[in-house]
């Protein structure tokens, strides 16, 4: 039982294990020691065989682990060595509280950029599962459509797998990496034709079965006419949504994700083109088209700004933590 001033730490936590050449250790090291925001220091002399070296353990608290893993790459230890960096589900320790106290800023806002790179790196991929994910998604809401049916609407929002590759642009956009843009618009182009183009042919193969026809497309539903009707509300919740989806994304909240999903109209107006061009009916293919620009557009906008916002906050968290560490190498001399 802990006692009542003790408190456990869980995914604001980084353990980091460092492969590092035998003439960069002791530096490595030295940085690590002076960082207020990193315990639990381990130095292995020789442990490591590929590449060979030195193996340095540590865990270093979320909000300074971006400054630590920049200094380490400007020592060179990536180029010669290699880092890895694992979140630790549950750290007892008072020295690891401190490093949380002393740390400028709080853990769950801090954005760890290398972290995010390779996460939203991952999901630019145009993957079988990406692409049966969308088509899938998009025919649901393709009959969700037809039917009047917000449920499958729903449905749809959250089995669609399109914010992966619109974070990752965003992320591409704000770190200027072409290679990444590039993969992220292709897989979002690639999956969106490719889901409404399917979504046209299952309309047809429904409509042969007798299980949908045209006049379900033409009749009221006001349940989900706002996917062909944009108006500047449209863009608000895109942008709304995208603050929120870059948010819960770089804060690990996962669990916000689900709502940001079910908040956009993607999905819904890329099936909602792919049925009215199956039936011929352009000026709704048309307004679900315009509907689905808008929403791309705004949350990339909103999340990119997010990001920028972020990017500067952190900025200045790290010249507070660089004073810091001034200060106690003085205090030491």
């Amino acid at each position: 039982m802990l006692p009542p001033d003790r408190r456990t730490l869980g995914e604001t936590v980084l353990h980091l294990r460092i492969i590092v050449p035998a003439d960069r250790s002791a530096a490595v090291a030295d940085l690590l020691a002076d960082d207020p925001g990193v315990a639990h220091l381990a130095v292995i002399p020789g442990a490591a065989r590929q590449p060979p070296g030195d193996l340095v353990l540590c865990d270093v608290v979320r909000e300074s682990a971006d400054l630590v893993l920049r200094r380490l790459q400007e020592l060179g230890v990536e180029a010669r060595g290699g880092i890895s960096a694992d979140d630790v589900e549950l750290t007892l320790s008072a020295a690891a509280e401190q490093a949380a106290r002393d740390a400028p800023g709080h853990g769950e806002d801090a954005v760890v950029w290398d972290e995010i790179a390779a996460k939203t790196g991952e999901q630019t991929a145009l993957s079988g599962t990406f692409l049966v994910l969308i088509m899938v998604a998009t025919m649901i809401a393709g009959i969700g459509v037809l039917l009047d049916q917000p449920i499958l609407i729903v449905g749809a929002m959250v089995v669609g797998p399109e914010f992966g590759p619109l974070a990752a642009l965003c992320v591409a956009l704000l770190r200027r990496n072409p290679r990444v843009i590039g993969r992220s618009i292709k897989a979002l182009v690639v999956g969106f034709l490719s889901a409404m183009l399917v979504t046209v042919l299952s309309t047809w193969a429904l409509t042969a079965a007798g299980l949908v026809d045209r006049g379900m497309l033409l009749a009221e539903r006001p349940l989900t006419d706002f996917i062909w009707r944009p108006d500047a509300l449209s863009w608000v919740v895109g942008l709304l949504a995208g603050v929120a989806g870059m948010l819960s994304l770089t804060s690990k909240k996962s669990g916000s994700l689900v709502g940001v999903l079910i908040s956009v109209t993607t999905v819904p107006a890329a099936a909602n083109v792919a049925v009215a061009a199956a039936y011929g009916v352009w000026p709704e293919a048309g307004g679900s088209a315009l509907q689905l620009v808008i929403n791309l557009c705004a949350i990339v906008l909103a999340g990119l700004l997010t990001l920028v916002v972020q990017q500067l906050w952190w900025w200045h968290v790290a010249r507070i933590q660089r004073g810091t560490a001034r200060e106690r190498v003085t205090g030491r001399r």
